[in-house]
């Protein structure tokens, strides 16, 4: 498919899915105030990731975390300070690699030296944008983004408590966690494939490669090269590629391995293993551009989770790691 016609497929695709858009968010939100905004970010993110791929899965994952947080508010970006502890000091989120943090920053900064927008877009959207452009960057769908949140009032850890998927999850729970976020199982199986970018450390997945009982949904293989990798003792720092096959590419090579038993955790494998599950993965697996109009679908969906556009709930922060 040509680039034009698949940009223009997957464009189509998130109008359908916005036919229920939240009505305060618009894909020119900032023509009048900073008109040139998406080519700013998309030129610091672009920057960012010669300089270093790991910003990619490092920013796709950190606009996960912020949104299953008190919604798409940014507040995940902030440090903590005086007697509070912000949301990225969970132990959850102590895994945030500081790339996807150091793209949303620079790409911040670099919005904020044009004169005209300084102080005029929200963080929360600036991680909308980046986390489009990078997934863009790694050779996966180009699509438009609805913009206009403002940026959380708030960010506390003891938020954080049970609102993200752990690595253990089953299909039951993870379409329960997902649906509790107004997103469909169906959604929630195309976020999964993130994880065709990134790493994660020995830990997340240690149990499911125990030399003396395998994860028995693990390819036999897959699990000597893993224990190879993370053996018992091993640094806690050492993080292994979500994806073994294109770890840099963002494609759909991530069902094709689950179809293989390729899985790293349980909470991926088990979309394979899960008869309900098992026919998107197959069908996606067998072909890229349906599952890349889902993935595109199910982005636009989790950009609208706890969307703040009042301003009693939120603001557009001067510095994106500060709530004043």
């Amino acid at each position: 498919m040509g680039a034009g016609i698949r940009i223009l497929v997957v464009m189509l695709a998130v109008a359908a899915a916005g036919s229920g858009v939240v009505a305060q968010l618009q894909r020119d939100y900032y023509a009048s105030v900073c008109p040139d905004v998406e080519t700013i970010v998309r030129d610091a993110v672009t920057k960012k990731v010669q300089e270093t791929s790991v910003a990619v899965g490092a920013t796709v994952r950190l606009f996960f975390h912020d949104c299953f947080v008190e919604g798409c508010d940014a507040s995940v970006i902030v440090v903590s300070s005086g007697n509070n502890t912000a949301e990225k000091d969970h132990p959850n989120n102590l895994s945030l690699a500081g790339d996807g943090f150091d793209t949303v920053i620079k790409a911040r900064a670099a919005v904020d030296a044009v004169p005209q927008c300084t102080n005029q877009v929200s963080c929360a959207d600036i991680l909308v944008m980046a986390t489009r452009d990078v997934i863009a960057l790694a050779g996966g769908p180009s699509y438009a983004v609805e913009l206009g949140r403002l940026d959380g009032l708030s960010s506390t850890a003891s938020s954080v408590d049970g609102k993200l998927p752990p690595p253990s999850f089953n299909l039951d729970q993870l379409t329960s966690l997902f649906a509790a976020n107004n997103l469909s199982q169906t959604d929630m199986i195309a976020l999964s494939a993130a994880h065709t970018v990134g790493f994660a450390h020995c830990g997340t997945f240690a149990s499911r490669i125990q030399p003396s009982a395998v994860d028995p949904t693990m390819d036999a293989g897959y699990a000597s090269q893993l224990q190879a990798a993370c053996p018992a003792g091993v640094d806690p720092n050492i993080a292994l590629e979500l994806d073994p096959v294109t770890p840099r590419a963002f494609d759909n090579q991530y069902f094709v391995n689950l179809q293989k038993g390729m899985g790293l955790f349980t909470s991926d494998q088990v979309l394979y293993s899960d008869d309900r599950s098992r026919p998107t993965v197959d069908a996606w697996a067998a072909n890229s551009s349906d599952f890349e109009l889902a993935f595109v679908a199910a982005m636009t969906n989790l950009g609208r989770v706890g969307v703040k556009t009042d301003p009693s709930q939120g603001n557009i922060r001067r510095d994106c790691a500060m709530l004043i």
